[in-house]
């Protein structure tokens, strides 16, 4: 049986200096999930991009529309902190979050919009 893969959005502002590593970071959730990488990218200054995703800090990463850290606050107006498993500030979601998300064991709830 194949595993579905999941809707994946990276929601980002194009000046954050975070985006690269948040690519990176992706493509090793998927590759731990065992699913081929595959999402959408959001700026969020385009005119295209979905305006309810305007809330969101840079780099978001949202999973079937549910934020993967969303208890790290996610002010629009400035890159995005996340805390890891150690304790330590990074600019972009940990992990095991990611990988807990692509697998359908994120417990947070979906985002409306």
């Amino acid at each position: 049986m194949t595993k579905r893969t999941p809707r994946v959005e990276l929601v980002y502002e194009r000046s954050c200096p975070n985006i690269s590593a948040a690519r990176d970071q992706l493509k090793s959730a998927f590759e731990s999930a065992g699913l081929d990488p595959q999402w959408t990218e959001w700026d969020t200054a385009r005119p295209d991009s979905p305006q309810h995703l305007s809330r969101y800090g840079s780099p978001t990463i949202l999973v079937e529309g549910a934020d993967v850290a969303p208890e790290t606050g996610n002010d629009a107006a400035c890159c995005r902190v996340y805390i890891d498993s150690e304790s330590a500030n990074k600019g972009i979601p940990p992990l095991e979050r990611i990988v807990s998300a692509l697998r359908g064991e994120s417990e947070t709830p979906a985002a409306d919009g």
